[in-house]
């Protein structure tokens, strides 16, 4: 009897876990844009497109990530991406490669067309204004999480409440990316709960680092 119980739990926590998680194109909650600072990336990875002395990128765009409340749903579809719309699109990415891949990853569960998904992507990363601060720093620049969210707040009021996150890595010393949120229709919106908490554990010391540009 005991086993048969424990075989019925373990058959209903699948049964949630995939009811929880579903990769139909366009059934998700709201999009988080994910801009990561190469300074960052470029630390630790010898990469000859977006890392070349001289390009002194700051934020670029990883991509437009439909999400959940809890999770987010990956490769709802196997469209591929014309070579055509690639180059159409691809310098709106820091390599050539990753527009393939962000595609494929999360633009399918957008329920968009590639060139609808591929033209919000680009609409909101212009849309945000990055803070002066962070434009291009030649010295690396030090700032608390709070202090990181108003300076976004402030170059963009519009800008919901627990709508920009930080991302952190060396054990929450460096700034690795920032996540903005917003609604299916394009709207600023608070971030889920559940990313709000990885955001603070992400960047969990009193300060964190913007490496500087190169």
């Amino acid at each position: 009897m005991k086993i048969r119980i424990a075989l019925l739990a373990a058959a209903s926590l699948l049964a949630s876990s995939a009811f929880a998680r579903d990769d139909r194109p366009g059934i998700f909650d709201y999009y988080a844009l994910s801009l990561s600072w190469s300074p960052e990336y470029c630390a630790s990875r010898d990469d000859p497109v977006q890392c070349a002395d001289g390009r002194q990128l700051g934020f670029v765009l990883h991509g437009l990530w439909p999400q959940f409340e809890k999770g987010y749903p990956d490769s709802c579809s196997r469209a591929k991406l014309p070579p055509a719309v690639r180059e159409r699109y691809v310098d709106m990415y820091p390599a050539p490669k990753l527009i393939g891949h962000e595609w494929q990853k999360h633009g399918t569960c957008s329920g968009l067309s590639l060139e609808a998904y591929l033209a919000l992507s680009s609409k909101l990363k212009d849309g945000l204004k990055i803070p002066a601060t962070f434009q291009r720093p030649p010295q690396p620049v030090r700032v608390t999480p709070g202090e990181f969210e108003q300076s976004f707040k402030q170059a963009n009021p519009w800008l919901a409440k627990d709508s920009v996150l930080p991302y952190c890595t060396g054990g929450g010393r460096f700034l690795r990316e920032v996540h903005v949120c917003y609604s299916k229709d394009g709207a600023s919106r608070s971030c889920a709960t559940d990313e709000i908490k990885r955001s603070q554990k992400s960047c969990g010391q009193a300060s964190f680092l913007l490496k500087n540009v190169r």
